[in-house]
């Protein structure tokens, strides 16, 4: 997605691009010619798919390894970008991760950098990124929130509300940014086939017996959307109806609904 504005190549920091839709985003836009500045805790998986895409595609990929659930996170990759004399012109904010469980069972530290990773992070390395976009007067952000974000979540109720603050932040920037060149939106995939759930440790989870959408779809529809500056899009027809219904439902309702699809089976 070249920006013929700027007479070269836009550049695309990704975060968690090692795996699942962050690694399926970095292959779109090194696809479509853009340079790409990747995210996450393993360096080994990010340098091989770093050569994997410049091999590929003969663009330049910038590995950053970093662990954004840690509060210094974002200073140090906003950091490696300035000192490689890297303009960002696309922030995906896509690293997140969640925990199952009851709340008054769940391990808190697991919250906190849970919290730290999916909304004080995100928030972060948006306020770094978006200001010199604003500036340059063009630039991209895409957060990767959740259908969780359209309600509660009993038995993960810590990741359900990070992400209804993904969408609701993402929701007002889109609308304080119209007119500057910046577009933000907010992708909301349902469950995805990825090692979210293995992370979460939802392996005897009702959602697991859901139907999955592949990682590959859900970017594609992301990085449609990007494009288009949509504010908010939702991941699959079925995903899209689901979120919608709560919107006219009692939060009591969606909330007991969300909890009888996310209990544990019997094994």
């Amino acid at each position: 997605m070249g920006d013929a504005s700027q007479g070269s190549r836009s550049t695309a920091l990704i975060t968690g691009a090692s795996g699942g839709i962050g690694y399926e985003l970095a292959k779109l836009f090194a696809r479509d010619g853009s340079e790409l500045v990747l995210v996450a805790r393993s360096a080994d998986k990010l340098a091989q798919l770093a050569a994997e895409l410049e091999k590929a595609y003969k663009i330049r990929a910038t590995v950053v390894t970093a662990d954004l659930a840690q509060a210094s996170g974002p200073e140090e990759v906003f950091a490696a970008t300035k000192n490689a004399g890297i303009d960002v012109d696309v922030l995906v904010n896509n690293a997140g991760f969640g925990q199952f469980g009851f709340y008054v069972e769940t391990d808190l530290q697991e919250e906190l950098r849970q919290i730290q990773l999916n909304i004080t992070s995100l928030s972060h390395l948006t306020k770094l990124y978006v200001r010199p976009m604003v500036e340059r007067k063009h630039g991209r952000i895409l957060n990767v929130a959740s259908t969780a974000a359209f309600q509660p979540g009993p038995l993960m109720a810590v990741y359900y509300a990070t992400k209804a603050y993904v969408l609701s932040l993402s929701s007002a920037l889109a609308n304080e940014l119209r007119g500057s060149g910046v577009t933000v939106t907010c992708l909301c995939p349902g469950p995805t086939t990825s090692e979210f759930h293995k992370r979460a440790g939802m392996d005897l989870s009702n959602m697991m017996k859901a139907p999955f959408m592949d990682a590959r779809s859900v970017a594609e529809i992301g990085y449609r959307a990007m494009l288009k500056g949509k504010p908010v899009v939702i991941a699959g027809t079925m995903n899209w109806l689901v979120a919608q219904s709560t919107r006219f439902a009692p939060r009591a309702w969606t909330a007991a609904v969300a909890r009888k699809v996310q209990e544990q089976r019997k094994p």
